[in-house]
């Protein structure tokens, strides 16, 4: 019973304890009184527990004083019930009896009729093996005068013979299915007898007709095996004796070795057999518009399975694949062969025969492709990474600067790269069956290429004997190669949607799906090509930021050269002005005129860079020509009060003056050589503020 149901009298406020105590599913005595020790003695506790009683009590007594009438009511009604209840059973079980005597009245007669209708169906079996066995004994009798050798011999129409005997035989087999019990041994042996030896007469008659190609006469012969359900025999002496005999001297190891073309040759050769030899036997039973014999597949149980078992015993060296070369050669002529079976299939159900059959199955699995794919996979990666784990050197660069202009790439490990790209999916490497593989070997390769750019970036430049000509514009350095590795990755970058189209033009069965699987896959590649091209840039213009700071690095001389010389005012640059300047206008004389467009932006972004450097230096020496000239200044005027002379005004321009026009003289010039270079100023970050500093320093 659930708490729910139970209503107990409520216990006054001052108890300590509550009447929901009682009621928990998990009621404990020893755990109530350890709960409620707390809250009083254990005198006052059962003081509480007895006071709590009595209210229980009077509850009950209510109860029982509510419902009384409810109780005296039921054990009135319950008066005289075991009478009637007694009453009852006497007419009950003779009832039980009577139904009981019914149903085995019933289940006797059932019995009886059973019995005779098991009686009536043996003796009907019965006189049906009788009946049959006459007609087993008429037909052997008529087969055998049918079957009659020289009556047979002499039918000038053996067809017509082999047809009354063909339905004598049936018949023969028939009423001999239903007399088992009754055939002797004898007739049984005589039976089989009679029909191997109408087995023999009717395979010679229609190897016969075969030869003689004769069409009718093949069509009534397979009709007569269609109707003695003798359609494998068919199959299997056609295999046996026409088949084989013609394939004996094709499939051989020595035309496999010999023959120029090899299996290429001794598959043309069995095509021939089933066009010539078999092909009016073909067109009988392949063609349904035709008047043709349906039910037989000679192309597939005759043909197919005696061919794939003489391949099997007598080439199989053919599946080795340890020369992949030869393997690529004899597994495309294989599936060309097979093609070629499959387009004699006329009907998807001889189709579907050929492409279920066990030996089909298993001859396609004893070509090993995934240790093919391993011999190539070792092949054209091995020739990437050998190219690829040379260190960077002038070496490495392939062409000249001609090639930037045209399609070829500039650097050996981009031209190995891509060659192999395009070598994956030639038709003398690339199998279709291995598409998923090579496919990833191709994604494999272009990111084996991405971690190369990326750590050719890093490699150091080898050192270069300053006694070689270093003006050779074909002479490789370090920015050529940046130049050369930036261009070969925009190039390849190009050339990936081309490279997808021809890797789509070698999917069999193109789908949506696939399609755009290849182009996601391939655009990933082409982004992180993508990605290498700003920092590509970054390794040019860090290249030419070092060899250009150096030089500009020598204004920190200026103040050198016209502290107390005398100089006069300066209207001529200095020379590292000139010479800062060099390795830019080289490389724009260089590489304008091929790829202008990367040009100005690499001069912009270096320009950038060394303008930031100019105006750290310049502020340099304009802070300290100030600080010098204050404690110039500082000093003289001490020494005037001390020797109490009058200062005099300056003559002349002052040697800080000549520093700073020189600051001003070589920013000019710095300024007008970037023109030169047919870059904006105003693309050159800093290089106004350097302008405006070394004019405001003048003006001072």
């Amino acid at each position: 019973m659930s708490n729910n149901n139970i209503t107990l009298p409520k216990a006054p406020k001052d108890l300590c304890f509550s009447e929901l105590d009682f009621v928990q599913e998990n009621f404990d005595v020893d755990t109530f009184l350890q709960d409620h020790r707390k809250n009083g003695k254990l005198e006052t506790m059962r003081d509480d527990l007895g006071m709590y009683l009595k209210l229980l009590r009077s509850a009950m007594i209510d109860l029982i004083n509510r419902d009384y009438t409810d109780f005296v009511n039921l054990s009135s009604n319950l008066i005289g019930l075991d009478n009637a209840i007694n009453d009852l059973q006497t007419p009950l079980g003779q009832l039980k009896e009577e139904v009981m005597q019914v149903r085995q009245a019933l289940d006797d007669e059932i019995t009886a009729i059973s019995g005779n209708l098991n009686d009536n169906l043996k003796i009907r079996e019965r006189k049906q093996s009788l009946h049959s066995l006459q007609h087993v004994y008429k037909s052997l009798r008529k087969l055998s005068s049918i079957l009659c050798m020289k009556t047979f011999m002499e039918n000038p129409t053996k067809i017509d013979v082999l047809e009354q005997a063909a339905i004598e035989l049936n018949q023969l087999k028939f009423h001999m299915s239903r007399c088992k019990s009754d055939i002797s041994v004898d007739q049984e042996k005589e039976t089989i007898e009679l029909e191997n030896l109408y087995v023999t007469c009717l395979n010679e008659l229609f190897l016969a007709c075969i030869h003689e190609k004769n069409s009718s006469l093949t069509i009534r012969c397979l009709r007569i095996y269609l109707t003695l359900d003798k359609i494998t025999n068919a199959e299997e002496l056609v295999r046996h004796e026409l088949v084989r005999p013609l394939i004996y001297n094709v499939v051989n190891e020595d035309n496999l070795q010999t023959d120029p073309l090899g299996l290429q040759s001794i598959y043309h050769r069995l095509l021939n057999i089933l066009n010539v030899e078999l092909k009016q036997l073909l067109d009988i039973t392949l063609h349904p518009e035709r008047m043709s014999v349906k039910g037989f597949n000679f192309l597939v149980n005759s043909f197919w399975v005696e061919i794939e078992e003489k391949i099997e015993q007598y080439i199989k060296s053919i599946f080795a694949p340890g020369d992949p070369v030869l393997f690529h050669k004899r597994y495309t002529a294989t599936l060309e062969f097979l093609t070629k079976l499959e387009i004699e299939c006329i009907t998807p159900e001889i189709l579907a025969a050929l492409r279920n059959h066990p030996q089909y199955k298993n001859f396609l699995k004893k070509w090993n492709l995934p240790v093919y794919f391993q011999i190539r996979f070792q092949e054209i990666a091995g020739t990437i990474e050998a190219v690829l784990a040379e260190p960077i050197s002038p070496d490495s660069v392939k062409a000249n600067l001609i090639s930037l202009t045209q399609k070829e790439f500039s650097l050996h490990a981009t031209d190995v790269v891509w060659d192999n790209l395009l070598r994956i999916w030639t038709d003398d490497i690339y199998l279709y069956q291995l598409f998923h593989r090579f496919w990833k070997l191709s994604l494999q390769i272009s990111s084996r290429y991405q971690t190369w750019c990326q750590s050719a970036m890093k490699q150091i430049w080898p050192v270069i004997n300053k006694t070689n000509n270093s003006n050779d514009s074909e002479r490789s350095t370090r920015v050529n190669f940046l130049v050369y590795l930036y261009i070969d990755i925009e190039k390849l970058i190009n050339a990936l949607p081309s490279f997808l189209q021809m890797v789509q033009s070698k999917i069999k069965d193109e789908t949506v799906t696939i399609s755009k699987l290849l182009e996601d896959s391939l655009g990933e590649t082409s982004n992180s090509l993508s990605n290498l091209l700003p920092l590509v840039t970054k390794e040019i213009v860090n290249e030419l930021s070092e060899q250009c700071v150096t030089y500009l690095k020598q204004v920190s001389d200026i103040p050198r050269l016209f502290r107390r010389t005398k100089r006069d005012v300066p209207t001529k640059p200095c020379p590292y002005v000139k010479s800062a300047m060099i390795p830019l206008t080289n490389f724009y004389t260089e590489y304008n005129k091929i790829i202008p467009e990367s040009i100005i932006l690499w001069l912009e972004l270096t320009l950038s860079s060394l303008t930031e450097s100019y105006l750290l230096f310049v502020t340099d020496v304009l802070t300290f020509v100030q600080k010098t000239e204050e404690s110039l200044r500082r000093l003289k005027k001490i020494r005037d009060k001390s020797t109490e002379i009058l200062p005099s005004e300056p003559q002349g321009t002052s040697d800080d003056e000549k520093i700073r026009i020189q600051l001003k003289v070589d920013v000019n010039s710095y300024t007008n050589m970037v023109k030169d270079l047919n870059i904006s100023t105003d693309n050159i970050h800093h290089l106004q503020e350097l302008i405006d500093a070394v004019e405001a320093a003048v003006k001072k």
